[in-house]
C-alpha cells in the first residue's frame, strides 16, 4: 500500500499478482532481497507500502538482538558507544566508511550533477524533481522536468510537496522533546501512557521509535488497503489505523529485531497527544516546526495542500494504472507520513535532525544509536537512519517521494523532492537520485539502498 517514509526500497505488489495495489507510504526500511541480511518476506497481498524507502521489514539473525556488525568509522561516537536497555550492542556509526569530505562544486562537478540528475529523470520516468545540495563551500539548487504533466508546467524549487515518512523524523523529535521535558522516558512501557496497545506493558517508547516493537503494520492489512483504494479521498482516524493493526498478532517479541512498521509511529503520535495535551499537529508546530524555523512545513488534518504545489503521480491503484494522487487524503499516514514541506525547510531540517539542535546532547546521543537493520552500512536509530554516513530519512506516499540527509563529516546537506513514487526496476526513484548525486560529490559516502528484485517491482508486474 502506501509508503510513509521508508529507508529501504518498498516492496509493492501490483493488482496483477496480488489483487490489490500496494500503496506507497514513504518509508525507509522496506527491502526484501537486500544483500547482507535476511530478507523479509514480501508483504501480504494488498499490503500498503508505508515504510522508509530503504529499510523494510528486514529480519536480522539471532535471538533477541541483531547480529549485523557495525560498520563505518564515523565521527558520532555516541552511536557506537551509548547503550540501550535490551538492545544490541552493535551499531552503525555516522560518518561512513571513509568519513570524507565532498567535492567542491566546480563548474565541472555542477555539469556532471546536471547530467546525472537528467539521466535518472529520463531513465526512471520521473515527471519532475528538485535537488538541493549544500556544503560549506557552496550550493547546488536546481529543478528538472515538470510539476504538472498535463499542463507541462516546469518544476521549480519553491513548490510545496508531500513528504511521506519524512514525517516520522518530526514525530519522533516531538517524543524526544517530551523526554527532555521529563514527561516520559525512552525505556518506559507504552502501556504507562496509552491503553489498548497489545503487549503495551513490555513494548517501550524506544522500541516504537527504532522500529523494534514487533507490532503489525496497519498498511499491510488487506481490509485497510481495500478501504483506501476504494476511496483515496476518505479520512481515517488514528483509532481506525490502530484497530486495523491490532487485530493481527505481533510479528515478534519486542526488541527481537528490526522491522519497519507505520503502526509504531502512529502509536507514538497518540502518546504525544496525551502527554502534550493537544492535537499532534499543534504540538509539532509549537515544539518542532517553529523552533526549527520551518515556516513552510505543515501537518494537515485533511487533504488540504498549500499552494503552490506540484501534482503527484502514482500507480498504486486497483488496476495498476497511473493516477493523479495530488488530492488524495493523507490522513491514513497521520504521524507516520502526512506532513507537507518544501526544499528550503528540509534543507534546514536535515541539519537540525542530524546535529540535535532541538534536543539535549544526551538525548541526541540516544537518538543516534543506529542499530543494524540487516543491510550492510545502514542502521536505524530513533526516527532516522544512518546510510553510509549520511543521517536522515526518506519518504514516499502515492505521488511523491522525498529524501533529506546530512553528512556530518563534510557538513553537507542533500534534499531531493519528486512528484512520483513509481519504482524503476525495483528501485525507489529517490534512492536513484541520491545515489547518482553522492557518487559524484561524496564517493567515500555513497547513499544507496539495495534494489528489490525486478520481479517485485510494479513495472515488472503490471501489464
Amino acid at each position: 500500500m502506501t509508503k510513509t517514509g521508508r529507508p529501504f526500497p518498498a516492496h509493492r505488489r501490483s493488482p496483477a499478482r496480488s489483487g490489490a495495489a500496494a500503496l506507497a507510504l514513504a518509508g525507509l526500511l522496506a527491502a526484501a532481497g537486500c544483500s547482507g541480511g535476511t530478507a523479509a518476506a514480501p508483504p501480504a497481498a494488498g499490503a500498503v507500502t508505508a515504510v522508509p524507502a530503504a529499510l523494510s521489514p528486514t529480519a536480522t539473525s539471532g535471538s533477541g538482538s541483531p547480529s549485523a556488525s557495525a560498520s563505518a568509522t564515523g565521527s558520532l561516537s555516541a552511536s557506537a558507544s551509548a547503550s540501550t536497555s535490551g538492545s544490541a550492542s552493535a551499531s552503525v556509526s555516522a560518518g561512513g566508511p571513509a568519513g570524507g569530505a565532498v567535492a567542491p562544486l566546480t563548474p565541472d562537478v555542477t555539469a556532471r550533477l546536471d547530467a546525472a540528475v537528467q539521466r535518472v529523470l529520463s531513465q526512471a520516468g520521473v515527471p519532475g524533481v528538485m535537488v538541493a545540495l549544500t556544503t560549506p563551500d557552496g550550493s547546488y539548487l536546481k529543478a528538472f522536468g515538470v510539476s504538472d504533466k498535463v499542463a507541462g508546467t516546469p518544476m521549480v524549487t519553491g513548490l510545496n510537496m508531500r513528504i511521506g515518512s519524512e514525517t516520522k523524523t518530526f514525530t519522533v523529535t516531538a517524543l524526544l522533546r517530551l523526554v527532555d521535558q521529563g514527561k516520559a522516558g525512552l525505556d518506559d512501557p507504552v502501556g504507562r501512557y496509552l491503553a489498548g496497545v497489545p503487549g503495551g506493558d513490555t513494548i517501550t517508547l524506544r522500541q516504537l521509535a527504532d522500529m523494534r516493537s514487533g507490532l503489525y503494520s496497519y498498511t499491510d492489512d488487506p481490509g485497510f488497503v481495500k478501504a483506501f483504494l476504494d476511496n483515496p479521498q476518505q479520512a481515517f482516524t488514528p483509532q481506525q489505523l490502530l484497530a486495523a493493526a491490532f487485530q493481527h498478532p505481533a510479528n515478534f517479541a519486542p526488541g527481537a529485531r528490526f522491522e519497519y512498521s507505520n503502526t509504531n509511529t502512529v502509536v507514538l503520535g497518540q502518546v504525544i497527544e496525551k502527554l502534550g495535551g493537544q492535537p499532534l499537529g499543534t504540538f509539532l508546530k509549537q515544539q518542532v516546526f517553529d523552533p526549527a524555523d520551518l515556516g513552510r512545513t505543515v501537518f494537515p488534518t485533511d487533504a488540504a495542500f498549500p499552494q503552490p504545489h506540484a501534482r503527484g503521480y502514482t500507480n498504486q491503484t486497483p488496476d495498476g494504472t497511473i493516477a493523479d494522487a495530488t488530492d488524495w487524503n493523507p490522513s491514513w499516514a497521520w504521524a507516520a507520513g502526512a506532513a507537507i514541506s518544501d526544499l528550503a525547510d528540509l534543507q534546514k531540517w536535515a541539519k537540525v535532525l542530524a546535529t540535535g539542535t532541538l534536543l539535549t546532547p544526551a538525548t541526541q546521543a540516544q537518538r543516534l544509536i543506529a542499530l543494524p537493520t540487516g543491510v550492510p552500512d545502514i542502521g536505524y536509530g530513533l526516527g532516522l537512519f544512518v546510510n553510509h554516513g549520511w543521517i536522515g530519512h526518506n519518504g514516499s506516499l502515492p505521488g511523491y517521494q522525498s529524501l533529506a540527509i546530512y553528512l556530518p563529516s563534510a557538513q553537507a546537506t542533500l534534499v531531493v523532492l519528486l512528484n512520483t513514487d513509481i519504482a524503476s526496476q525495483g528501485a525507489e526513484p529517490s534512492t536513484l537520485f541520491g545515489q547518482a548525486i553522492t557518487e559524484i560529490v561524496s564517493p567515500g559516502n555513497v547513499y544507496s539502498f539495495p534494489a528489490a528484485p525486478a520481479s517485485e517491482s510494479p513495472s515488472a508486474e503490471v501489464a
